[in-house]
């Protein structure tokens, strides 16, 4: 029996608790991720996405030429010369005094259009009657410098505009001056369009020739002005008439 021990290898640990598992199981947990830590992190990225972006929109709307500099609050504030401040409320007054013309002008089409008995863009030229004694006016039929008016009957007055949009009138007759009124012969422009005209004689001896490719308007108007001028429809043209 002792001769066979002697054939048999003993070996002094081969039943000792392994301790490599132990050692290796720290390493185990230390590669499965701690949850609060990819929350964070996600937390961090996700806080740097919003930065970028509002870094980006303050870029979008920042107005050229201003300088951007950091506060010592961390914040963001516009750093403008005294040239820069002065050039901005130069602009702000200008465009404070255009809102307000603009909103006059609306207010101005709006009254005429509510309140006016009759108005519209016509084509106006004027003639100067002759005097007793004077010779008759030379034949100017051919002259082409009719204009456009926007025209206005309001009230015991006539308007002539430039604009529909202009607050003050180039031109204005009362209604108690004008002592005739009637229809002129129609004619062709350049255009070749057929153009419908009467004619609008005052005391002073001022005539306005007014013509309009609606014949549908040229009757609207006379119609109203022999009506509020108490003037009849049978009202032939004068001499020099087109």
């Amino acid at each position: 029996m002792d001769d066979g021990l002697g054939k048999i290898k003993v070996i002094s640990d081969h039943f000792n608790a392994s301790t490599s598992s132990v050692d290796s199981q720290p390493n185990r947990t230390s590669s499965v991720s701690d949850p609060q830590s990819d929350n964070s992190s996600r937390s961090n990225s996700w806080t740097r996405r919003q930065l970028r972006s509002a870094a980006f929109m303050l870029n979008l709307f920042t107005l050229r030429g201003m300088p951007w500099a950091s506060s010592t609050v961390g914040q963001k504030k516009v750093q403008l010369s005294a040239v820069e401040v002065e050039s901005l409320r130069s602009e702000l007054a200008d465009l404070e005094e255009r809102e307000a013309h603009l909103k006059a002008q609306l207010e101005h089409v709006d009254e005429i259009l509510r309140s006016a008995r009759l108005s519209g863009y016509l084509y106006i030229r004027t003639r100067w009657t002759a005097l007793p004694g004077e010779p008759p006016p030379l034949d100017d039929s051919d002259i082409d410098d009719w204009l456009p008016r926007f025209v206005v009957l309001h009230g015991p007055c006539l308007f002539f505009y430039l604009l529909s949009t202009d607050l003050s009138p180039q031109d204005s007759t009362l209604l108690p001056d004008i002592v005739e009124i009637g229809p002129l012969p129609s004619f062709k422009r350049e255009d070749e369009e057929t153009r419908y005209a009467f004619y609008i004689l005052t005391r002073q001896g001022l005539r306005f020739e007014c013509s309009s490719i609606s014949k549908i308007q040229v009757d609207s108007w006379l119609s109203a002005l022999q009506t509020d001028c108490k003037l009849g429809s049978d009202t032939k043209a004068p001499n020099g008439s087109m």
